[in-house]
C-alpha cells in the first residue's frame, strides 16, 4: 500500500513549483488552441475548437483535483505529474491537427484518454491506504472516463469528419456529466459530498492561474503582431485597445471576485460542491471566452485599419459576452443575495448594443475594439465603486437627506 503520498488532511495545499511547471504545457496548449480558431473561423471550426478546448480543460482541471489531494513532493506523485504533463505535451502537439486524420486524431485521442485514466488509476492506488473513500471514488471516476474511452477512438478511427466530432462529443458529454451524477456506478454506488474534500484555497489558486495563462495569450499575440511591421497610427491605436482589454478583464476578474471566490469556497462547510461548480464548470466559460477575445486580438492587430469583419465582431464581443456571463455566474455563487452583480449585467447589454449597431453603422476595427474596452471600464468602474468606493452608501445619505 502507499503510504505518505497526500498532503494532510484539513492542511492548506500550497501550489508547488512542479504544479506551476505543469501549467506552462498549458501555456502552449492555450497557443495551439488560440491558433487553429483563427486558421477555422467558421462555424465548423468553432465547434472543433469548442471540443479541443473541453478536453483540455477537462485534462487540466482534473490534474488539479489530483494534486490538491496528492503530495507533489513526493517521488511517486511528481513521476506521475511528469508523465501527466507529457501525455499533455503530445496533445497540444498534434491538436492543430486533430481533425484532419486518422493518426492525427488517434495520437490525440489516445493521449488523452492515457492521461486520464493512467492518472485516475494513480490516485485509486495513492489513496487506498490513507483515504479509502477517496480510493473507491477515484475508481467511480475511472470507470467514467472508461465509458468514454470507446467513443474517443471511434471517432479517431472514423474517415467522418463530421462523424468524428459526434463520437467525441458524446465522449465529452459523458465525461462532463460524471460529476453531476455523482459518479454512479454499479456494485461501486455513488461518490458523497465527503468524497470531495479537498483544500478550497489550493483550487482558487490554481483555477485564477489558468486564468492568468488565458490573459497571457492575449498579451504575447499582441505583442508578436505589433513586432512584426513599423508601427504605425493604426497599428499603435490597436495595441493600446488590446492592451486595454487584456487590463481590464484582469480587473474585473481579479480586483474583487478572485479574492471573494477564495475566501468564500475556503469558509464553506461544502468545499466539494463549491469547487465542482464555481470552478471545475463556471471557470470554463471564463477561460473559454479570454481566449476567444486572444484571437480577436490577432484578427485586430492583422488589419487595424479595415473596417470591423463579422468574425472580429464575433469574436471581441462575443469572447466579452461569454467573459462577463461566465464571471457573474461565478460572482453569483458567493453573493450574499445570490443575484448577478448589475454591472456585468449592464455590460451584457451594452455589448449586445454594440453587435446590433455594427449591423447599421460601419466601424473601424479599432474603433469597434476601443468601444467594447470601453464597456468593460464601465463594468471595472462600476463595481470598483459598489465594493471599494462606498458610492452606494454615499448616494443613499444623500438621498435621504434630499428627501428631508
Amino acid at each position: 500500500m502507499a503510504r505518505g503520498l497526500l498532503r494532510r488532511a484539513g492542511s492548506h495545499a500550497a501550489v508547488s513549483n512542479l504544479e506551476l511547471f505543469f501549467d506552462l504545457v498549458y501555456v502552449f496548449a492555450i497557443t495551439q488552441i488560440s491558433q487553429f480558431m483563427r486558421a477555422h473561423l467558421g462555424l465548423a471550426g468553432l465547434v472543433e475548437a469548442a471540443l479541443l478546448f473541453l478536453a483540455m480543460w477537462w485534462a487540466w482541471i482534473y490534474t488539479s483535483w489530483a494534486t490538491n489531494w496528492a503530495n507533489p513532493e513526493t517521488v511517486p506523485v511528481r513521476l506521475m505529474l511528469i508523465a501527466t504533463m507529457l501525455a499533455s505535451l503530445i496533445m497540444a502537439t498534434v491538436l492543430p491537427h486533430a481533425f484532419d486524420g486518422n493518426r492525427q486524431a488517434l495520437v490525440f485521442a489516445g493521449a488523452y484518454c492515457a492521461l486520464q485514466l493512467g492518472r485516475t488509476l494513480f490516485m485509486v492506488w495513492a489513496m487506498a491506504h490513507e483515504n479509502p473513500s477517496g480510493s473507491r471514488n477515484l475508481l467511480r471516476i475511472f470507470c467514467w472516463f472508461g465509458y468514454a474511452t470507446p467513443l474517443w477512438l471511434a471517432g479517431a478511427l472514423v474517415a467522418s469528419r463530421e462523424a468524428q466530432v459526434m463520437l467525441w462529443a458524446v465522449a465529452l458529454a459523458i465525461e462532463y456529466a460524471g460529476p453531476f451524477a455523482f459518479f454512479r456506478v454499479p456494485g461501486l454506488g455513488r461518490s458523497t459530498a465527503g468524497d470531495w474534500a479537498i483544500s478550497g484555497s489550493h483550487m482558487a489558486e490554481r483555477a485564477a492561474l489558468f486564468v492568468l495563462i488565458a490573459l497571457g495569450e492575449g498579451i504575447v499575440v499582441t505583442g508578436a503582431a505589433f513586432a512584426e511591421r513599423a508601427p504605425d497610427g493604426p497599428r499603435v491605436l490597436a495595441l493600446l485597445a488590446c492592451f486595454a482589454g487584456s487590463v481590464l478583464m484582469w480587473w474585473i476578474y481579479f480586483d474583487t471576485g478572485a479574492e471573494r471566490g477564495a475566501r468564500h469556497i475556503t469558509q464553506s462547510a461544502d468545499v466539494g460542491r463549491v469547487a465542482r461548480n464555481a470552478y471545475t464548470y463556471m471557470h470554463l466559460p471564463i477561460v473559454a471566452s479570454v481566449v476567444a477575445s486572444a484571437v480577436a486580438d490577432a484578427l485586430l492587430m492583422a488589419a487595424p485599419e479595415a473596417v470591423a469583419s463579422p468574425a472580429q465582431i464575433a469574436a471581441t464581443a462575443g469572447g466579452l459576452i461569454g467573459f462577463l456571463g461566465g464571471l457573474s455566474l461565478f460572482k453569483r455563487f458567493f453573493s450574499l443575495r445570490g443575484l448577478l452583480p448589475l454591472s456585468h449585467v449592464v455590460g451584457l447589454v451594452l455589448l449586445t448594443g454594440l453587435i446590433v449597431l455594427t449591423r447599421f453603422i460601419t466601424m473601424s476595427a479599432v474603433g469597434f475594439s476601443a468601444w467594447c474596452s470601453a464597456v468593460l471600464l464601465v463594468v471595472a468602474v462600476w463595481e470598483w465603486g459598489s465594493f471599494h468606493g462606498g458610492w452606494r452608501e454615499r448616494w443613499l445619505r444623500w438621498r435621504n437627506a434630499s428627501a428631508s
